[in-house]
């Protein structure tokens, strides 16, 4: 797919840029050039090619899941204004 400068035009005034025109026939290049990749880039078969969320064959390091706080429910729940059976009581505020 070939852009035309009409097309480029568009594309910065769709995206809020101003574009000059001395500035357009560059970004006509670059842009034909992206997308010549991605033309190339589909031409590739990939089937039976699992998708990968990295290139590298990485595991992610994970800390140990443990408790690391003390237990200080009793102590905030003695702060709230209204408690009952360990859970906080607020005022209704749907109709």
């Amino acid at each position: 797919m070939a852009l035309g400068l009409d097309d480029v035009r568009r594309v910065a005034q769709l995206a809020r840029l101003r574009l000059e025109d001395a500035q357009a026939g560059p970004m006509l290049e670059e842009l034909n050039t992206i997308f010549g990749l991605i033309e190339a880039m589909q031409a590739v078969d990939t089937a039976g090619v699992e998708p990968m969320s990295h290139p590298r064959d990485v595991a992610q390091r994970l800390r140990a899941d443990r408790v690391t706080e003390p237990d200080r429910r009793d102590a905030l729940l003695a702060l709230a204004p209204q408690a009952e059976s360990g859970l906080y009581l607020v005022p209704k505020v749907i109709e």
